[in-house]
């Protein structure tokens, strides 16, 4: 699969978007059967969806941000907060020098908790900011999809994402995800021990439960649900 947008200057000129869409990942550990890149794969898939459907000027992913508490598994890779924050800060910047005032992150990391900061701040005079998917996004997707698992239950490397990657890029799920399950339980101190404390394997979630036609459905509903994010922002969908 190709993660990066492949428009032109003049496509964008053409187009001329109100709302950029800024895919963003990490570089951390799924487990033995999905790559380091799944967060950012995720982020661009979705991206990719939206900008299929919508007018929108669809940027390259950043590729890594706050892992911290995947840091004890090898190959993961952190940047922090406060540079996660500025890298996006300058982002906006640009963008609105070019006449792009609206921005639609994608955030396919959860514990990017910095983005709700990010959102908060820039919102104060006005909706220019809007995180995707939301909670509620993300629960409608897994009725859609028929999904098996709760959101909670299925944290990393699970049902939801090992289902969106077989259906979109299946290239990038290797053999093991079948006998991969693990209940991870309530996890209350995380941000404390961090993901080893919870999960020897790395995989907190269902993925013996992933199929390709799931995560069709559930990028289908996601893409549905974005326009309600247009709508915020003061855009038509």
């Amino acid at each position: 699969m190709n993660l990066l947008p492949n428009a032109t200057s003049t496509d964008v000129q053409e187009q001329q978007p109100r709302v950029a869409v800024l895919p963003i990942g990490s570089f951390e550990q799924h487990g033995r059967y999905l790559p380091l890149i799944t967060d950012t794969a995720i982020a661009c898939i979705i991206g990719q969806e939206i900008a299929s459907a919508y007018p929108v000027h669809l940027l390259p992913p950043i590729t890594m941000s706050c892992s911290h508490e995947h840091a004890s598994f090898p190959g993961t890779v952190s940047i922090s907060a406060k540079t996660l924050f500025a890298v996006v800060d300058d982002i906006r910047a640009s963008l609105a020098r070019s006449g792009i005032t609206k921005l639609v992150i994608v955030n396919g990391h959860g514990g990017n908790y910095v983005m709700s900061n990010i959102a908060q701040e820039a919102n104060v005079d006005g909706p220019v900011v809007s995180l995707f998917p939301l909670g509620s996004d993300w629960d409608r997707a897994r009725e859609h999809g028929g999904l098996t698992s709760d959101r909670h239950g299925d944290m990393h490397a699970g049902e939801i994402e090992t289902s969106i990657l077989l259906h979109a890029a299946p290239e990038l799920v290797r053999e093991g995800y079948s006998e991969a399950d693990h209940d991870g339980g309530a996890r209350p101190f995380l941000l404390v021990r961090g993901m080893s404390a919870y999960t020897a394997s790395g995989v907190i979630g269902y993925p013996s439960y992933a199929t390709a036609e799931k995560g069709k459905a559930v990028l289908e509903s996601l893409t549905a649900s974005y326009a309600a994010h247009l709508d915020a922002l003061g855009e038509q969908s």
